[in-house]
């Protein structure tokens, strides 16, 4: 079966090259019908400048009669598929691919309206913008033959945002790339003292935003500012200059902050670590996703603590040995798990960490749950 990629998507998110590689492993044919645009921009609600932000508009509105031209010539296919982030290359394509009578697959993954307006509120509901984004994005959905998610989750929260119907929105794991967070073998101390000869190590690292309620990790590392360890943050965003603010109120000095470090460094900071964190935000989104981090912590085989949601309890059936489960939103709690995983070190109780869900994360995983999704969502040879 051949699959066209089509689009803007954006190659440097994990997600797009984990779906990529996931359907080739899947046996699919793949044809990739690319204009790259989004190439340096890490996060894309932080580009500063009304010149920037044109300049980008120009090369967006500039790639489509390319793209458009390089698909009327594309060999005959099966499916089209739109990866993130596709909200108006869905809507394009969706004319030219009926014309072929081909479907068209969306990878909505990061919903524009559920991002800006509902979960990082960088605008009001009732902003005219905000409503605009709504339109646009209510058309887009139903625009494509088949849209997923990351999580059943986060699918069934689309499709109460945007009133689809029940079931219509499938999912597909973000995973991890093994190949840059090869798991950690024999990494842990043998002895508890070898282990309480230096602080414990903390990690974080992400972009600053609400969904990762980076403020209550601040809280943890001041109630515990007296024990011996050291915090790490790896990152910046929205909510940098709040954090910022409350690190000048009280300084934590064995917080240190680092606002980027490249891609292929995160598995580094990663063996560095004892101990990794995940996400704690309280918005509605928080408890919809399970984050890169969280899958890329536990393909490297550390142990993590992140908050208890309906989408982590989609990837647990159970609580695992090096997964700790606290509630969003609560510093104590964090605070609680990180001193039992300190009482384990004492007693020397190093379990292997996360093996069991490896094969359910890896490309192959991905590959074949895309498979599914399209087999199960898909008639083909009908037009829409």
């Amino acid at each position: 079966m051949k699959v066209v990629l089509w689009g803007t998507y954006d190659t440097g998110k994990p997600r797009v090259r984990l779906l990529r590689q996931g359907i080739q492993q899947a046996g699919f044919e793949l044809i990739e019908c690319h204009q790259d645009i989004w190439g340096g921009i890490e996060d894309k609600s932080q580009l500063k400048g009304l010149v920037s932000k044109f300049v980008l508009l120009l090369g967006w509105l500039g790639a489509y009669p390319k793209l458009i031209w390089r698909y009327l010539h594309l060999p005959p296919h099966d499916v089209v598929l739109v990866s993130y982030p596709g909200l108006l290359d869905v809507l394009i394509i969706r004319v030219f691919a009926w014309l072929r009578k081909v479907p068209v697959i969306w990878d909505v993954f990061i919903s524009a309206y559920d991002t800006v307006v509902e979960d990082r509120r960088m605008l009001s509901p009732n902003h005219p913008f905000s409503w605009l984004l709504y339109v646009f994005e209510w058309l887009a959905v139903r625009a494509a033959d088949c849209i997923f998610m990351d999580t059943n989750t986060h699918a069934k929260r689309i499709e109460l945002l945007f009133n689809l119907p029940d079931g219509v929105c499938g999912s597909v794991w973000v995973g991890a790339e093994a190949d840059k967070f090869p798991r950690i073998e024999d990494d842990l101390p043998v002895e508890a003292s070898q282990a309480f000869d230096r602080p414990l190590q903390i990690l974080f690292y992400g972009q600053f935003i609400p969904l990762h309620g980076i403020n209550y990790i601040v809280e943890a590392a001041r109630i515990l500012r007296d024990e011996n360890m050291n915090w790490t943050l790896i990152g910046k965003g929205q909510e940098a200059q709040r954090i910022k603010e409350m690190l000048e109120e009280e300084p934590l000095p064995l917080l240190n902050w680092i606002e980027w470090v490249d891609y292929s460094e995160l598995v580094g900071w990663i063996r560095k670590a004892d101990i990794c964190l995940g996400i704690f935000g309280t918005s509605k989104k928080a408890t919809s996703v399970i984050p890169n981090k969280v899958f890329q912590i536990v393909a490297s085989g550390k142990p993590i603590i992140t908050q208890d949601s309906p989408a982590i309890r989609e990837l647990l059936s159970h609580n695992p040995p090096c997964i700790y489960l606290v509630q969003a939103g609560s510093a104590n709690d964090l605070v609680s798990a990180i001193r039992e995983h300190m009482e384990q070190i004492k007693h020397n109780q190093f379990p292997v960490c996360h093996k069991a869900l490896i094969n359910q994360i890896n490309v192959d995983a991905i590959g074949a749950q895309f498979n599914k999704l399209l087999t199960s969502k898909i008639s083909f040879g009908e037009k829409k």
